[in-house]
């Protein structure tokens, strides 16, 4: 199966997903920016997605620099730019999608909940489904 690798990245840390065409997530986690890099190449070779996606905020001028440099990277024709605008919210929403409330918290709005745990490598599975579908 074809699959996407995407970047989230941040100033201390990345989130990191592997999404396949169809849409199924095979992979997502979260590294301090100073693995990024190994992690990277590591995960490449394991399950060799096709293209490599990187967020255009936050962090993204390092890490677009530090991930040029890899041959694993290289190999796959460098890396792509996506919009990250709003990824944050909709990751928050993905959050809550796999891990839904319980008792009184399902009566929360969504958009009033804050998860118990950082999301960046939600963020990174918008990324790599915005990249699949396109422009626009």
């Amino acid at each position: 199966m074809r699959r996407i690798m995407a970047v989230d990245p941040g100033r201390e840390k990345c989130g990191l997903a592997v999404v396949e065409h169809g849409g199924a997530v095979v992979f997502r986690t979260i590294v301090h920016v100073d693995r990024l890099v190994d992690t990277v190449a590591q995960v490449i070779r394991q399950l060799e997605p096709e293209a490599v996606v990187l967020g255009n905020r936050t962090g993204s001028g390092d890490a677009a620099r530090r991930l040029a440099e890899l041959p694993e990277v290289r190999a796959l024709g460098g890396v792509r730019v996506v919009d990250e605008s709003f990824t944050s919210l909709e990751a928050r929403r993905r959050y809550f999608q796999a891990h839904p409330a319980r008792g009184l918290w399902r009566f929360v709005p969504v958009g009033l909940r804050l998860p118990p745990e950082p999301v960046d490598d939600w963020a990174a599975v918008v990324l790599a489904e915005r990249y699949l579908k396109g422009p626009g």
